[in-house]
């Protein structure tokens, strides 16, 4: 699948796939940051994509950064029709000062195939062996 790119700042480093059949394309930080625990900011990228309607841009974690520092992503779905600067919502989850570095991998994008439901408005539903069980209908973990 062809997707275009734009490059918005000079010194954005574009998204990159670290080894052939990775999934996720390593996003890197635009900026030196100190998130204190708690604290969530949002890094732009410096780049825009533009790809093929049936698809979505979603913000993943890598697999390192949580374990090693302790910051998550917060939501990061792009739609295909967005044409705007991509970022990473990041809070720190520890109980540490996180510093992130300029340059630093700090999230993953990943595109996915997605179907754009058409939604019927109905005034029952079918019965299911859930029905409406919520967490915890299947017993404790």
């Amino acid at each position: 699948m062809k997707i275009k790119i734009k490059k918005l700042k000079p010194e954005a480093i574009l998204p990159d796939y670290a080894h052939p059949g990775d999934v996720g394309m390593d996003m890197y930080s635009l900026e030196d940051a100190e998130l204190k625990p708690g604290e969530r900011k949002i890094f732009f990228t410096g780049w825009s994509l533009e790809f093929e309607n049936g698809y979505a841009a979603i913000v993943k974690d890598k697999g390192g950064p949580p374990v090693k520092y302790g910051f998550h992503t917060m939501g990061g779905v792009f739609d295909a029709g967005y044409r705007g600067e991509y970022n990473v919502n990041i809070i720190n989850l520890s109980k540490e000062v996180v510093h992130i570095k300029k340059g630093q991998k700090i999230a993953q994008l990943i595109i996915y195939p997605v179907v754009i439901a058409d939604l019927e408005e109905v005034g029952e539903l079918s019965d299911s062996s859930r029905g409406e069980g919520r967490m915890g209908s299947t017993g404790e973990f």
